[in-house]
């Protein structure tokens, strides 16, 4: 599923999630009439309350025996039951006191449920009708149920605290549940397409077994076919049949180039130490930098060990190429006129960092580095203009491949006076290098 579509198909509301919540709203409506009716016997239009409340039972059992449980409501089909229930509630509320009602505040879920699920507009949309709603009841209301022999009094700047509690409830809730639904979707989503980029190297590593598989199927048959060749060939010494022996000497040659390509094609699944496969501190490097190179960006490249150690044999990892690959890229994007990249190396730790010197990245994304929809840094990049900037999922892709492989990355920016920023890339040595038997089979 491509990210936009999974991430529209989550923010729309399940109508039986709207249906459990609106019969908690039920039950607790009907536990509170009866309770101040029967319990603390005040006086109130308990039966016009709980026509109301049959109306939502109503509303509920014709959207259970309607649609499936599982089915997704429109924005615009959410946003009208949401406003029925705003509707209802605010009738419930007028005739038990309207905005002196300590359930007044029951008002702001539906906001809050519009907010997690809705888009803005729609939830901005809801917070005037809820406003409009707590308006009516600061002025119009039956009065609260009470004792028959107190009084109570509530003076209109006090309803009118209670309206500003609302209002400033609403906005707080909503912004907060808006933001924190947003950053629980486009993280999903950046997971969501983080997969897609990975899903090529899955297929390529399945396409491996299935490769060593049927090379494995196929060596018994092409090897009968060998024996039987070499028998004829045998067999044909004696035979004045013209061309004969040509045929079965073609055929024997052909039989051994069919067992050479099965013998490759058995390789590829379990043997990752090939010559091809196996790659230096030097050729890792090069094959991130060359793709970069004709960007008018100088690019300095400087290899390290701690006293003799010897350079590690890597294996070629294309989750590995691809996170250098575009760390180096966002460097030379925001670059100014040069990249540094250092590659050191002891006999425990492998450590890449790559180091520009464009304006460094500012503290909010300093503090945010490698989550998903993060874009850029405050300079207009080198490479990608508007139509091709992205998503901002490269860095978190990135740092997501990288840390697969066993690294940690770390970002910092440049000490003053000097501008940039560094990316620095850490493996123990152990995740990253070859073992030195397969090393050996390789060389071999």
């Amino acid at each position: 599923m491509k990210p936009d579509v999974y991430d529209e198909d989550s923010r729309r509301l399940r109508v039986g999630t709207l249906i459990f919540l609106r019969w908690i709203a039920i039950i607790g409506q009907s536990i509170a009439c009866l309770f101040v009716y029967l319990v603390l016997n005040f006086e109130f239009p308990v039966g016009l309350c709980f026509v109301f409340i049959v109306a939502s039972a109503t509303l509920n059992f014709g959207l259970r025996f309607g649609t499936s449980g599982t089915f997704r409501l429109s924005d615009l089909e959410a946003v009208v039951l949401l406003c029925y229930d705003l509707v209802q509630l605010s009738f419930l509320l007028y005739l038990t006191g309207g905005v002196t009602n300590p359930f007044v505040m029951l008002l702001l879920a539906p906001v809050t449920i519009s907010a997690v699920s809705l888009p803005r507009n729609l939830t901005l949309f809801l917070g005037i009708v809820m406003l409009a709603a707590a308006t009516f009841l600061c002025v119009e209301f039956e009065p609260l149920p009470w004792y028959e022999d107190e009084q109570l009094k509530f003076p209109l700047l006090y309803r009118a605290s209670i309206w500003s509690s609302l209002a400033l409830s609403a906005a707080f809730i909503a912004l907060y549940a808006a933001r924190v639904s947003d950053e629980s979707r486009l993280l999903a989503t950046a997971l969501a397409a983080t997969e897609l980029v990975l899903e090529r190297e899955q297929h390529l590593s399945q396409l491996d077994g299935l490769a060593a598989a049927a090379a494995h199927e196929l060596g018994t048959p092409l090897a009968t076919i060998t024996l039987i060749t070499r028998e004829l060939q045998k067999s044909s010494a004696n035979c004045p049949a013209e061309g004969l022996k040509d045929d079965l000497d073609l055929l024997a040659q052909e039989a051994a180039r069919c067992r050479e390509i099965l013998g490759k094609l058995a390789s590829l699944g379990a043997d990752q130490g090939t010559m091809m496969n196996v790659l230096s501190i030097d050729t890792l490097i090069e094959e991130v930098v060359e793709p970069q190179r004709e960007f008018g960006v100088k690019l300095e490249i400087s290899k390290r060990s701690n006293g003799s150690t010897p350079s590690p044999a890597l294996a070629r990892n294309p989750g590995l190429l691809y996170g250098l690959g575009n760390l180096v890229e966002n460097a030379i994007d925001f670059a100014q006129s040069r990249v540094r990249i250092d590659a050191w190396w002891s006999r425990d730790l492998v450590t890449i960092s790559i180091e520009d010197d464009g304006p460094g990245f500012t503290p909010a994304i300093l503090d945010r580095l490698g989550d998903p929809y993060l874009r850029g840094r405050p300079t207009d990049r080198r490479t990608k203009n508007d139509s091709q900037s992205g998503l901002g999922l490269g860095l978190f892709i990135a740092k997501t491949l990288l840390e697969r492989s066993g690294a940690t990355v770390e970002a910092y920016n440049v000490s003053p006076p000097r501008t940039g920023a560094i990316v620095k890339v850490t493996w123990p040595r152990a995740a990253l290098e070859i073992p030195a038997a397969k090393l050996k089979s390789a060389e071999a």
